[in-house]
């Protein structure tokens, strides 16, 4: 049995306990004790237990929501409405949804906390690859930067959405991006209208200044949406 196998057959084995135990040691011990694999076993395939499976069960979201975006015909569709239909459709291949919730609970920890953040940024990637994004400059962290905030609050959102057919995330989604593309429009407006931009000129030479001493001593990705709407 190859660890490839043991890590999914805990997998579906842990989903019943999380509820109750979140992604912990108890919930995997339990896991482990319902699949017949011995705990050694079972942690040479997780090495950090339920955490393991907390990130395989992330990635196994992201999968589904990949082959169905793979299957699907979304050329009629305004690109923002491709990537609406790709978060929601990410949110409907969870089967239980206090499975997300305790995953929030343990990403919220600062010691898992890098690990969310890169799990989030991977379903995004993922998205802008399945809908044909190829850029390779600056836009190529923006697109990802932007949707994951974008995805993050959809998420907490539809966690506590109780409508039918999510037809209240289904329009939350919407404005979220809707307001994305508003501002996109707006800061193109701007860098179009030639007063303005003379206006902005001094300002941001002078910002420019003041920020790149604090830029070359930290680290961060922008948060500006650079897509095709």
């Amino acid at each position: 049995m190859t660890g490839a196998t043991v890590k999914e057959r805990l997998l579906e084995a842990i989903k019943p306990h999380v509820p109750f135990e979140g992604w912990s040691e108890a919930a995997f011990r339990a896991a482990a004790q319902e699949a017949g694999i011995e705990m050694s076993v079972a942690h040479a395939a997780c090495p950090r237990g339920a955490v393991d499976l907390a990130r395989a069960f992330h990635e196994e979201g992201d999968a589904r929501m990949e082959a169905r975006l793979a299957e699907a015909d979304l050329g009629n569709m305004r690109f923002r409405d491709r990537i609406a239909t790709a978060i929601l459709w990410r949110l409907e291949v969870v089967e239980d949804r206090e499975l997300v919730r305790r995953g929030m609970t343990l990403y919220a920890q600062p010691i898992h906390a890098g690990e969310g953040a890169r799990l989030v940024w991977g379903t995004c990637d993922r998205i802008w690859t399945a809908l044909g994004d190829t850029s390779r400059d600056i836009n190529w962290y923006t697109k990802r930067a932007t949707l994951s905030a974008v995805y993050s609050s959809a998420v907490l959102y539809w966690l506590g959405d109780a409508s039918e057919n999510m037809e209240a995330t289904r329009a939350f989604v919407d404005r979220r991006i809707d307001d994305v593309m508003q501002i996109e429009k707006v800061k193109a407006d701007m860098r179009e209208n030639k007063v303005l931009s003379t206006l902005l000129a001094g300002p941001k030479r002078l910002m420019s200044r003041v920020r790149a001493p604090q830029s070359a001593a930290r680290t961060g990705m922008p948060g500006r949406w650079s897509g095709p709407n």
